[in-house]
């Protein structure tokens, strides 16, 4: 199937998911991977991809990787290959893969295409569409980065074959966090159907590249209701970056920063205790972590300040509605958040 994500100043386009068909570029293309995805699925790409010429460039495997210097080794190799403005660079991995392909791609000579083939299942249902990227650095998770869209994504769901079972949780998490904040009927359904079934979690991956896609075409930019895409994040990344990124995956981080906010949301009145039950249980049905230890409450609540998308020194939070809507706000009492932190 076929889904389009419509944008002014011709930036759409169309991520297709399916089995890779052949694809032609006329033109010279750089393949951005790492070892791992290279070890599984490398061969199958370049017996479906041809180019005018095609390079592989492989960085190191992992989020502690995801910093300056890798972008500095991308940029580097595609100066070698002399690359030109009508050159492409081909995101071939998870998220930090295509972060950093979509970040290295804005900033060579200014800026050229970037095509997305995401592997993992995280990246496949959100990190692949919308046109988010960056890096990372001592403050904080993609506070360097740039919005510049892909030309097309191609998500190929048989690749998740290869997938370890923690990678696919973390995908599961994304798919949650959709389904809570926009669409009930879908998390109804997520209750009800295993997502370890092949077609199930097709039917899942195209249900969240919609959903996503609806909600980039309105706000690209992240200026209001994208914003909703990260609800968990908030949490989230303050423990991802407590742990300096080695111990949780992105997915699972989130997991436990929804559980977060749920709490939250049930503090102020937003969502029921037995609605907050029913995330905890879909989460911990695919084994994604629901608990945190935090050592310094008051430590890890000046986390938030750090993140991008606190304004004005308030921090805004995502937080469920029930199951189904959220509500974007910045609005919560300090003592309110304090006491849900001290429960973790």
């Amino acid at each position: 199937m076929t889904v389009k994500i419509t944008l002014p100043h011709d930036k759409s386009y169309e991520i297709f998911i399916d089995e890779l068909n052949d694809i032609y570029f006329d033109r010279k293309v750089v393949i951005v991977t790492n070892p791992t995805v290279s070890g599984f699925h490398l061969d199958y790409l370049k017996s479906k991809l041809k180019a005018k010429e095609l390079s592989v460039c492989t960085i190191p495997d992992g989020e502690e990787y995801k910093h300056m210097e890798t972008i500095e080794n991308i940029l580097a190799h595609c100066f070698t290959q002399r690359l030109d403005r009508k050159s492409l660079l081909v995101a071939f991995g998870g998220g930090v893969i295509g972060d950093m392909t979509g970040f290295a791609a804005s900033i060579y000579q200014r800026g050229i295409d970037f095509v997305q083939i995401p592997t993992t299942l995280l990246s496949q249902v959100d990190a692949s569409v919308g046109g988010k990227t960056g890096i990372n650095n001592k403050f904080g998770k993609n506070l360097i980065g740039a919005f510049h869209q892909p030309i097309a994504v191609y998500i190929d769901p048989s690749m998740l074959k290869t997938l370890p079972k923690r990678e696919f949780g973390a995908g599961v998490a994304e798919i949650v966090k959709m389904a809570v904040t926009f669409d009930k009927d879908f998390f109804e359904w997520l209750e009800q159907n295993n997502l370890n079934d092949e077609k199930n979690i097709r039917l899942a991956i195209a249900k969240s590249v919609q959903t996503k896609a609806n909600v980039v075409s309105q706000d690209e930019k992240e200026l209001g209701i994208r914003a909703a895409l990260n609800y968990g994040h908030t949490f989230g990344h303050v423990i991802e970056n407590e742990t300096n990124y080695n111990t949780y995956l992105h997915g699972e981080a989130v997991g436990i920063g929804m559980c977060m906010a749920n709490a939250l949301a049930v503090k102020i009145g937003l969502m029921s205790k037995n609605e907050e039950l029913r995330v905890k249980n879909l989460l911990e049905k695919y084994d994604i972590p629901t608990t945190y230890k935090i050592k310094d409450v008051e430590d890890f609540y000046e986390h938030f300040f750090l993140d991008k998308k606190s304004l004005d020194n308030k921090i805004k939070f995502i937080l469920p509605i029930g199951l189904g809507d959220c509500k974007i706000t910045n609005e919560v009492t300090k003592n309110d958040v304090i006491d849900i932190l001290k429960g973790f």
